[in-house]
């Protein structure tokens, strides 16, 4: 069986004429990617994946002649310079300050643009992700409080959880005591 990149022919092929004909009739790539890949059961961004490396790989002639005549093409994409990236995690930073949640304070940030929300998105969950330490940092340049992990506040949910559980038990203790206190107060007369 001669595949493409891991595709067969035919399912390359199928990819490109479905991507074409769907593009033609108004429809969006991700729609396409996602439909496609519900339709031949793989995920959404495999498909994606896969039709931008058939996209940058010109230099296969099978390839080349899948692609002749769609006019199907795929932007450039340019990475977040360091600045680009420090400020854009200072701005979403200090719109979080002001009890944000993540996702509107990237859409203020984005001032309504999808895509670089999109990528603001992808670059702030990376940043968490790899780079924790530079996110912190970034915080408390700006004199925001650190944000607490995931971890860290399950971990005081517990805490407050056991408190109250304890109090709850002391509680019951102290008033059995008292009774147990009024019961000997009763018996010797007093």
């Amino acid at each position: 069986m001669n595949k493409i990149n891991g595709y067969t022919e035919e399912e390359a092929t199928g990819l490109i004429e479905y991507i074409y004909t769907g593009k033609n009739a108004g429809k969006t790539l991700s729609y396409l990617f996602e439909t496609y890949g519900r339709e031949h059961g793989r995920a959404k961004g495999s498909v994606r994946n896969y039709y931008y490396t058939l996209l940058k790989s010109t230099d296969d002639e099978r390839v080349s002649r899948l692609l002749d005549g769609k006019n199907l093409s795929a932007g450039c994409i340019r990475p977040f310079t360091e600045e680009e990236t420090d400020e854009a995690l200072r701005a979403i930073l200090a719109e979080k300050s002001k009890g944000m949640s993540v996702r509107k304070a990237i859409m203020k940030v984005a001032a309504g643009d999808e895509k670089l929300m999109l990528r603001l998105q992808n670059k702030y969950r990376n940043l968490l992700k790899k780079q924790p330490e530079r996110v912190a940092k970034a915080a408390r340049e700006a004199g925001i409080p650190e944000e607490k992990t995931f971890l860290q506040r399950k971990l005081e949910r517990e805490i407050d959880a056991l408190y109250s559980r304890l109090a709850a038990d002391l509680r019951k203790e102290n008033a059995r005591l008292r009774a147990e206190l009024e019961k000997l107060r009763n018996g010797n007369g007093e």
